[in-house]
């Protein structure tokens, strides 16, 4: 009888060169998760075999298991039960797929990839999103879900923050949790990841004096977005256009304190006009401590506020191509926890195999690799095998690269406003007149407001 060869379903096809054998035994062994006793399923593939589930959302665990053991062709491998990898799982926790996580996350841009940057800073966007899990009872003790007047309506949610390199859309770092914590709590969480390199930008969610202050503390700039309700006084006008004033806490003690963040207002009229001649005419105040006008010049920072949107690819990327729109399909809280993990280890792993084909590719912008056809080209090689195999060389284009560079996007994007349209109840009213039912192409106008008169509007 030949001997089982328990390791070989332990890969991801040419992926395994981002992630190694080597850094999951590391990070099993940190992490106090490698088995006592070699088993039918070690850790370290359990590990490869959670992975591989983001790439197979619609397949089952013994087709998945099926997928990974198709390579190594006459190699025999075991057959284990759905309960037998399902056990594994439980076994194999979510600690070393959050180790796993940490070391993967992180920039990828260098200063060749001027999409990724602004005079020298590096661009990053701090945004969040939900994630729909199944409605079981050992789930939504943890995430509950949402209430209307007469009863809970639609899919128990986790909220997900991530702070997101403009550009190149990799994950800096992300946190989740339940719905109910707030984005500001989970993105303070993020702080960390911040230095004075980088450039931070945020709607206006996030303009609270406390997470402006924590931000500065951090030696980052920030452009993020402002309300109307904000009535700031005009301290110092600019050449410009734009002014410099102050943002005060809310609370009597802290203002005695004179605590306070200086930053400079710019505000402008902006005018958004479709293919089909329709027009949409909006305030925008964006509030920054880049002080200097004449080194950041304000139209300058009215065109740059538009990348924070790389965040929102980054989750249409997640949740609609990896995901495909689908639930979660862990039914109990750790496995959840677990699934994400994996899901964001999966994202960042295949955004590093483009920064290696945009490295051998000079000249090449990561704005024009396709994650559908990267992704899609991954799990192909997951099913071959054959790139799982390393003879001690690494190609930065492997068949992954080729079939990427094969089908790259056009060097030139239109500019174009995605339909929204709601097909389930939710918590904020829905804007109809606001949003167009077709995708179209759209052109930009910025006017400046003129001596602070907001209510005069774009013509007065």
């Amino acid at each position: 009888m030949t001997a089982l060869d328990v390791y070989a379903p332990g890969h991801l096809g040419e992926l395994t060169e981002i992630i190694d054998p080597e850094s999951v035994d590391a990070v099993l062994e940190d992490t106090g998760a490698r088995q006592q006793r070699l088993r039918l399923l070690p850790a370290r593939v359990v590990v490869y075999f959670v992975l591989a589930l983001a790439f197979f959302e619609r397949s089952s665990y013994q087709a998945v298991w099926a997928k990974l053991t198709a390579g190594p062709g006459n190699v025999p491998v075991a057959r284990p039960y759905a309960s037998s990898l399902a056990r594994a799982r439980r076994r194999l926790g979510s600690e070393p797929l959050a180790h796993l996580f940490s070391i993967l996350a992180g920039p990828v841009a260098d200063h060749r990839q001027s999409c990724a940057f602004y005079r020298g800073l590096r661009l990053v966007a701090v945004d969040g999103t939900t994630l729909s899990v199944p409605d079981e009872k050992v789930v939504t003790w943890r995430c509950p879900k949402h209430i209307g007047r007469v009863r809970a309506f639609g899919y128990p949610l986790v909220r997900m923050v991530a702070l997101v390199e403009c550009g190149t859309r990799a994950l800096v770092g992300a946190v989740f949790g339940p719905d109910g914590v707030g984005e500001l709590t989970c993105a303070r969480r993020l702080l960390g990841r911040l230095d004075a390199s980088m450039l931070l930008l945020a709607d206006s969610y996030y303009d609270a004096f406390g997470f402006l202050q924590a931000v500065q503390d951090t030696g980052a700039r920030f452009v993020m977005r402002s309300t109307r309700k904000r009535r700031p006084t005009v301290r110092r006008p600019l050449p410009d256009g734009s002014y410099l004033t102050a943002v005060l806490p809310c609370r009597y003690r802290a203002r005695a304190s004179g605590q306070r963040v200086q930053v400079r207002l710019v505000e402008a009229w902006l005018t958004v006009v479709l293919a089909d001649g329709s027009r949409r005419t909006e305030l925008w105040r964006l509030m920054t401590n880049l002080l200097d006008a004449d080194s950041h010049p304000a139209d300058e920072l009215l065109r740059l506020y538009h990348r924070r949107w790389q965040a929102e690819t980054c989750y249409f990327s997640l949740k609609s191509t990896i995901l495909d729109g689908r639930v979660l399909r862990s039914r109990s809280v750790p496995g959840l926890e677990q699934e994400i993990l994996a899901l964001l280890t999966v994202y960042q792993a295949l955004v590093r195999m483009t920064g290696d084909v945009t490295t051998a590719t000079p000249g090449l912008s990561f704005q024009r690799v396709s994650f559908t056809v990267l992704f899609q080209a991954a799990a192909d090689q997951i099913l071959i095998a054959q790139s799982a195999v390393r003879d001690g060389t690494v190609q930065l284009v492997g068949p992954i690269g080729r079939a990427v560079l094969a089908r790259l996007l056009p060097e030139h994007r239109r500019q174009r406003l995605k339909a929204r349209y709601r097909k389930t109840a939710g918590k904020y009213g829905f804007q109809r007149d606001q949003h167009p039912r077709t995708v179209q192409a759209y052109t930009l106008d910025f006017k400046m407001v003129k001596d602070g008169d907001i209510d005069a509007g774009p013509d007065g």
